[in-house]
Parts: C-alpha cells; structure tokens; sequence
C-alpha cells in the first residue's frame, strides 16, 4: 500500500497541494497520482463514447421519431447534459475525491440527512456502474455476432451461449488492463479518447464518399417517423421516448471525478475533465449522427430483422453503402470493426470507473468486505475491486440465458441509476447548501443555483421518459421495468439502510488516522 508523497516528489508544489488537499478532506493519499488532465478527461471522454452510445441505441433514436428526434433532438439533450455536467464540475472542485458522488451528498445534505443522503447516492452510483459495464460489453459481444454474420453472409448466428462466452472473454480483458498500474491504464484512457475522435472522422470523411444514394437535407434534419412498429402515434410520444437515444449516449463522465486522488491538480483538473468530456461528446456525437442519417433511405429496412445484419440498422447501413460502391460489403465491416475498438476501449474505462468508486465506498465502510475491497496492491492499484466490477458484470450477463427481458431490465439501471446519483448531491447543492457551499477553483459564481436547478429538473424528466412504456399493448414481453429495476435499487438500499447501516454508517470517514 502506497504511502503519502511516495509518487511524487516531496518538494514538487503541486504535489503537496493535491495531497494537502485530499488531507483536508479526511483522506491520506494511497492510489498513486500519476494523471494529467488529459488523462483524466480522457477516461471520461473514453467512457461517454459517442461511437458506443450512438451506434449502439441508433435503434431506438430511428424507430422513435427518426432523423429529427436523432439530429435536433441530440441538440436539446446536449443543452441540459451541459448543465448537469457543469453543476457536477463546481462540485467535483470543491470536492476532489474518489468517492465522488456519494462524498458530495454527504457534504451537501447537512448534518442529519449526510448518512442517508451518502448512502442512497453511493448505492445508485455504483450499481449504475456495474450495469453500464454490463450493458457495454454485452453490447460488444453482440456487434461481434453482427459482424460474423455479415462476415459469413449469414451462415452463421452465434447462439446465447456464444454470445455470453465472448462477453466473458472480454470482461476478462477488461479485468487484466485495469489490474495495470496508473501508468499504464493511462494510456488506455488515452487510446479511448484518440479512438474516438479519430474513427469519428474517419467514418464521416469516409462515409458521404462512398455512398451512392444519400438522404437530403431536409429528410436528415425533418423527416419523423411515425412508422415504429410499437403501437405508439402520439408524435409527442414517439419524441419523447426518441430522445432517450441522445442521454443514453451521454453517460458516464462522473469518471473523472472517480479518477481526482490519480490526477495532479485535481481540484481544476477533475471539473475539467468532466465538462470538455460533455462538451466534445456532445460536439463529435452530432456530426456523427448526421453522418450516419445521410445513409438512410429506406427506414423500415433498416429495421427489419430479416436483413443481412439481423435488424442492426446501422450495420446494414454501412454494409450496403460499402456493396452499393463496390460489390462488396467488406468496406462496412471495416468500419464496424473501428466501432468495435472504440466500445472495447469503453468498456475499459467503464471497469476503471466502477473499481474506483468501489475503492472509495469501501474505505468509506459502506460496503460488506470493505478491507478487502479498500486493499491496493504493491503498485497502488486497487486489484480486489476491479475483479468484484468484472465479477458482478458477470453475474448480471448470466440472467440473460434464461430471460433477455430479466437481462435488459439489470442494465436499465445504468442510465438512470447513474443520472439519479448524480442528481441527488446537485439538488442539495440547490436546497440545503445554497448558502453554506464553498467552491473551489471551477465556480459558476452566481449562476450555480440556477444551472443546478435545471439540471435536477432535467434528470427528473428523463427519470419519467426511461419509465414509459415504449411499445404498445403492453405485455410481459413489450413491458418496460426501468421502474422495477429503479425501484428496486432504491428499495433494497433504504431496507438495508433501516434494518442495518443506519446503526453504523456516519457518511465519509475519512482515513488520516488509519
């Protein structure tokens, strides 16, 4: 276990200001602080992953509304992304600690509601955590299949098993990179920001080259489908749960909050990582998008799982751009291949961020084992945790040989688990710290209750849109358990917190006299 000042050198200024920092918070410094802010905004950028995101709920946004609820409707949820990120920076710079989240509710609830207030945004946090990387790496394991199958020209259709084989092999992968040290995961954060930007532009240079046949203007920016095959008219509806495609992408970059006792200068560096993460997502993921809708002619296609990609809209989209230009679809299974790095790579960062937070939940003693969850190895990484990410992640695939409907309602979490736990410690930043907050380096200045007040707004209305019932009529198959599942979290935590943590759990204890 590393010792304070044992990465840095005693006489380095920033150095001492990150560890006198963290001291004043009640921590001592045990992970090694070896991260720029570039690194740290990387993992978050890495993990916000427009390339996952997008591609991987382009789905949902086509069905639901179509081009104008993908490419406007991405405009009005980066806006209110924007607001939640900014909130969560000033707090992350009066706060710079691993705990994050649950650190800053216990600071901002006030003194009576501290210990409920961590807990409950500790236990969202971090399930919401382990659903993402569940949802990520399935996600991947199924773009795996999808490509065998165009690969193959669809001789071959991997089975349950396969699929939840190769998702086990990745989660494996995932557990051998975050067991690196500082140092070298670094540079997987790196990769995964580089891996972005680059295959964003190479696949919108790429894409409006090779296609022969292109939607217009009008069609990409106005065209709303109402066709979705659900059961649903009303166009507000459809809107409304269209959008849906737009905040699934943009989660996640409560990451370089986790990373803060890792990076120098963390109480400028961490708000930074947060807010240029949001912002260029929100920048590269609509170009991306508008790419991406210029090769879409033919709508219900796309969809239909009767095609060479299985019903992957934009699988088929690129496999038939590349054999419309050039007799073969090789081109777009290329091009599925850079997606695949990217979601990897997000993947990567996902474990990264879960065993960070589930470092600093178990120094804090909120979670069962903490001593040997809270346990860094002889190179200052917390191994223990990162193998508890990859082995609940595991866990929750497993549900999917028996019911893909019991999977899908696990992971409906990672959404929402994670945008409540980030909104919980914005609205007592509003309410009960309004006056009492002191910033730090990154401020709003007066504009602070103001943004947080919107953001918890909009975490509230998204909070509604993941609960409504998204096909119609509604069945145990087309039945949305977002709210079980929501309801679920919330319920088991504040059962174990009235039969049991409320006796011992004091909120953030703190370390310095460990």
């Amino acid at each position: 276990m590393g010792t304070v000042g044992a990465e840095l050198p005693l006489s380095d200024p920033a150095a001492d200001a990150d560890r006198a920092r963290l001291q004043q918070l009640g921590y001592k410094q045990e992970l090694k602080r070896g991260l720029s802010v570039v690194s740290n905004f990387a993992f978050s950028f890495a993990i916000i992953s427009v390339l996952t995101g997008v591609t991987t709920t382009y789905n949902t946004g086509l069905r639901y509304g179509g081009p104008v609820s993908m490419t406007l409707g991405w405009l009005v949820v980066a806006v209110f992304n924007a607001c939640v990120a900014l909130s969560m920076a000033e707090i992350c710079s009066a706060y710079p600690t691993s705990g994050g989240l649950y650190y800053w509710s216990a600071k901002l609830a006030g003194k009576d509601w501290a210990p409920l207030a961590s807990w409950v945004t500790g236990w969202f946090n971090i399930v919401g955590q382990w659903a993402c990387t569940a949802s990520v790496d399935f996600s991947l394991a199924q773009l795996i299949q999808v490509i065998t199958l165009l690969s193959t020209g669809g001789g071959y259709l991997a089975s349950k098993y396969v699929v939840l084989a190769i998702y086990t092999a990745i989660l494996l992968v995932h557990g051998l990179i975050n067991s690196l040290p500082i140092q070298w995961l670094s540079w997987f954060g790196q990769l995964g920001a580089f891996w972005n930007v680059v295959g964003v532009f190479a696949l919108v240079i790429l894409i409006p080259s090779v296609a022969r046949e292109r939607a217009s203007a009008e069609f990409i920016f106005t065209h709303f489908n109402t066709d979705n095959g659900a059961g649903i008219h009303s166009k507000a509806y459809i809107l409304a749960v269209g959008l849906l495609m737009a905040q699934w992408s943009t989660i996640g970059y409560d990451t370089s909050a986790h990373m803060t006792e890792e990076t120098k200068n963390a109480d400028w560096s961490g708000p930074m990582g947060i807010v240029t993460s949001v912002a260029l997502s929100g920048v590269f993921g609509w170009i991306y998008l508008v790419a991406l809708t210029s090769m879409v002619t033919d709508i219900p296609y796309l969809l239909d799982t009767g095609n060479d990609a299985g019903g992957y809209a934009i699988a088929q989209a690129l496999y038939t751009t590349f054999q419309r230009r050039y007799g073969t679809g090789a081109g777009g299974i290329v091009c599925l291949g850079i997606i695949a790095v990217a979601v990897f790579l997000n993947g990567t960062a996902c474990v990264t961020s879960n065993s960070r937070m589930g470092y600093a939940f178990s120094r804090d003693g909120a979670m069962p084992l903490l001593h040997v969850w809270h346990r860094v190895n002889k190179k200052e990484v917390p191994q223990n945790v990162v193998w508890l990410s990859v082995s609940v992640a595991l866990v929750m695939a497993l549900t999917s040989l028996g019911s893909q409907v019991a999977f899908q309602a696990m992971v409906s979490i990672a959404t929402l688990g994670l945008y409540i736990s980030y909104a919980l410690p914005i609205f007592f930043r509003v309410t009960t710290a309004r006056r009492s907050f002191v910033p730090g380096p990154f401020h709003l200045g007066r504009y602070g209750v103001v943004v947080g007040a919107v953001a918890v707004l909009w975490v509230a209305l998204v909070n509604v849109l993941f609960c409504l019932p998204v096909a119609y009529p509604v069945d145990k198959d087309t039945f949305n358990y977002t709210p079980a599942a929501v309801g679920g979290v919330l319920l088991l935590s504040l059962a174990a917190w009235v039969l049991h943590a409320r006796f011992w759990f004091r909120g953030p204890i703190g370390n310095i006299d460990d």
